[in-house]
Order: C-alpha cells, then sequence, then structure tokens
C-alpha cells in the first residue's frame, strides 16, 4: 500500500489542529449520510493522533494513496470543468444539514472582499513612493472596482448568501480525476475546508478555469474567456447544487468570478507594495505580473457579465 506524507505549512495555516478537527467532523458526518461519497482522510498513529509535530514545530500527516488517479494543472476542455466544478459542488452538497458552526475558519476571513481591500488600501499608504510610481496603472485599475466591495457587503449584510461548508481553494489540481473514465472522483486539499459562501467557490473556479493561461503569464494578451468553459462550470455546479440555492443566489455567478478575482488582484498588489512580504517570488516585480493578469482578466470578466452597478 502506498500513501503520502504531507508537512502542513505553519506560516499559511496558523491553527492545524482546526484543519484536523474541521476534516475529522466532516468525514464523520458524511460518513453517516453519505457513505459511499469518497473523501479522503487521515491515517492516525497507533496512538490515534492525526498529525505528529516535528522538532521544529511543524504537524505531518499521513493519506492513502488513492491509485488509477491524476490530477490536472490545468482546465483543457468544458467536459473537464463540468466535471471538477460539479464535485466542489457535490462536496458542500453533501455537506449540507452539518452543524456550519462546528466547523472553525483555517484561515481567517480567508475569501473576506472587504478586508482584502483594506490590507490594499493600508498597503498604498504605507508604500515607497518608487513602488507606488511603478505600479500606478494598476493601483487605478484596482481603485476602479471598489463597487465590487459595496455590491460584496450589500449581499453579505442583506443574508442573500447561506453560509455552508465550502472547499474555498476550488482551482483545478484540487481534484483527483479518474484514470479510466476521465471522470472527477474527489475534492482534495481539504486545509481550507470551512464554512463559506458559495461564491467563494464558484468564483474561485470561474478566475481559474476560463482563461488558456494562470496568473504567472505576462502577456495579458493570452488572458482570455473562453465561454464554453465558463458555461460547462457554472452547468456542473448547478448540477450538484442548483436545489438547494435561492433564486438570489442562482444569479450571483457572475458577480462571484469578478469578486475572486478581485480579491487575488488586491492581496497580489497589496504584496508588491508591501515588498513582496507574503508571495513567494523568484523574479522582481512577480507580485506585480501577477497583479497585471489578474486585472486584465477582471476587466474581460467586467466586459463580458456587464453587472449593473
Amino acid at each position: 500500500m502506498n500513501f503520502i506524507l504531507q508537512r502542513i505549512n505553519i506560516h499559511v495555516f496558523k491553527k492545524p489542529e482546526v484543519i484536523a478537527a474541521n476534516i475529522r467532523l466532516a468525514a464523520d458526518y458524511l460518513d453517516q449520510q453519505h457513505p459511499d461519497y469518497l473523501f479522503p482522510t487521515v491515517i492516525k498513529t497507533s496512538e490515534g493522533a492525526e498529525m505528529v509535530f516535528d522538532e521544529e514545530g511543524y504537524p505531518w500527516r499521513l493519506f492513502p494513496f488513492i491509485a488509477n488517479t491524476y490530477t490536472l494543472d490545468e482546465v483543457n476542455n468544458p467536459e473537464e470543468a463540468f466535471s471538477a466544478a460539479r464535485e466542489f459542488g457535490l462536496l458542500t452538497r453533501n455537506l449540507v444539514g452539518i452543524e456550519v458552526d462546528s466547523l472553525k475558519a483555517t484561515i481567517d476571513r480567508f475569501h473576506d472582499l472587504t478586508l482584502r481591500w483594506n490590507q490594499f488600501e493600508s498597503a498604498l499608504q504605507n508604500a515607497v513612493e518608487e513602488r507606488i510610481q511603478i505600479a500606478t496603472e494598476q493601483i487605478e485599475a484596482a481603485q476602479h472596482y471598489t463597487w465590487l466591495v459595496k455590491k460584496y457587503e450589500t449581499l453579505i449584510r442583506s443574508d442573500e448568501l447561506v453560509l455552508r461548508v465550502t472547499h474555498n481553494d476550488t482551482k483545478i489540481n484540487n481534484i483527483l480525476f479518474d484514470s479510466v473514465s476521465g471522470k472527477a472522483l474527489c475534492a482534495i486539499d481539504l486545509d481550507t475546508l470551512m464554512p463559506g459562501y458559495f461564491i467563494y467557490d464558484l468564483g474561485d473556479m470561474i478566475r481559474t478555469f476560463v482563461s488558456p493561461v494562470n496568473e504567472e503569464e505576462k502577456d495579458t494578451s493570452k488572458v482570455i474567456f473562453r465561454d464554453n468553459i465558463y458555461n460547462a462550470l457554472v452547468s456542473g455546479y448547478m448540477e450538484s447544487m442548483g436545489d438547494v440555492l435561492s433564486e438570489t443566489e442562482k444569479s450571483c455567478p457572475p458577480f462571484s468570478g469578478m469578486m475572486m478575482t478581485y480579491i487575488m488582484a488586491l492581496r497580489m498588489l497589496a504584496d508588491f507594495l508591501n515588498g513582496d512580504v507574503y508571495y513567494h517570488t523568484t523574479y522582481p516585480r512577480q507580485n506585480l505580473v501577477r497583479a497585471t493578469n489578474q486585472l486584465a482578466l477582471l476587466k474581460i470578466l467586467d466586459q463580458h457579465f456587464n453587472i449593473e452597478h
């Protein structure tokens, strides 16, 4: 039997015990309510522990290796988009009924657009003049979309969005595909499994699926909107979640994609202004390249969806 040994990054996840508790609560619920659903869980030690800490304080855990599966780094066709989105949606759908408050945040306010906007403003106020001058165009572009912050806050205050258990990191490489059927088998990388809104999951899929290039692409002319991928992923997600979403929620996919793209643009731009202290970089201005990429995608989404504001 093969295994996967994994170390949790305590610089990102400062409360690893919360990760373990959330996965355990979800696994117990799914085992009772959906026993046939594949939900990867850790293998406990002989003493019953879910993690083992090394001398440097890093927690380690062991997962069973699931044979005859593969992951993708990019979405190549509508079938992959549909299947992955359906699987991410099924995870949340199967956890409908769990006591949401029993799960805690593994990263506080992870996808809170208000927080990310405030962090960007703080970074702008404290940045050195040289970085502000270099990023003038990107700063102005980011400030143009403050209406998304207001719309997000209005949605949250109105209680039109239901708090559910969501994956919160719905990139295509967090889905295992079956080697025989080519269909999505299960969601993996569950460290961010916690209470959230469905727009976080759907929005991040739109952000990372619809363009054929990722956020590292320097040539923004390659950042485009693939209608067939968008339609497939929304259809796949709605196949799993359509019967539990309200009519208001069903109208949110366009906003969700713009919101999550804006969040990432703000985070990357703020990190550049802060001196590149959070995201790992391998060359100068890499965070500015990332922010420029995401702002280009945001503009394309804005033109495509034409949301009233």
